[in-house]
């Protein structure tokens, strides 16, 4: 049996000193067995850890080769369909006459123009709103413009309207109105 007389406990000497940070490094002690790991987990890292990646990469190569392959033979077998869809005289015949607009002898072809029917007309969305909605009540306008020449006493000279090229009462063209033969006055 050990003695601890005149001793003091280790806790106390530990905290006592200062310097606890650091002898828990020191406390670590390193095993043959321990060394012997460490050694085969570096050498696992540095030799397997390449390979993996490499082995990583293959697999993708080989996943993407394989959807082009199968893409490839998804193409091969829809030309293989139509080639034999053109080998139809057939099939032939009705795409002239679809496409090249191409007719037996003695037939006679009509070709429709503008075949869009009443049902198909475009959207009916407004092209803009500017467009759809009016400043002014242009019809109201209208009719008091109609009414107005149609029931004024007044000349247009009254009223201070003269249209653009048209003679004076006098019988001259108005100032800078222009002439027969270009010039103005």
């Amino acid at each position: 049996m050990r003695s601890t007389v005149g001793r003091a406990p280790r806790s106390a000497d530990r905290r006592s000193t200062g310097a606890a940070p650091t002898n828990w490094l020191r406390s670590i002690r390193f095993s043959g067995f321990t060394v012997l790991m460490l050694v085969i987990l570096v050498l696992f890292v540095v030799i397997v850890a390449p390979g993996a990646r490499i082995f990583i990469e293959q697999r993708q190569q080989i996943a993407d080769l394989q959807q082009n392959l199968k893409a490839a033979e998804a193409q091969n077998s829809s030309l293989t369909s139509d080639v034999a869809r053109w080998s139809d005289p057939a099939y032939i015949r009705a795409e002239a006459r679809d496409r090249l607009y191409y007719v037996m002898p003695g037939e006679t072809s009509f070709l429709v123009l503008n075949d869009t029917g009443t049902g198909q007309a475009g959207s009916t969305a407004p092209v803009s709103s500017d467009i759809q909605t009016t400043q002014s009540d242009w019809i109201a306008s209208l009719l008091v413009s109609g009414l107005t020449a149609g029931l004024s006493t007044q000349t247009p000279d009254q009223l201070g309207l003269t249209p653009t090229g048209a003679a004076t009462p006098d019988g001259t063209a108005p100032t800078g109105a222009a002439t027969p033969d270009g010039t103005t006055q």
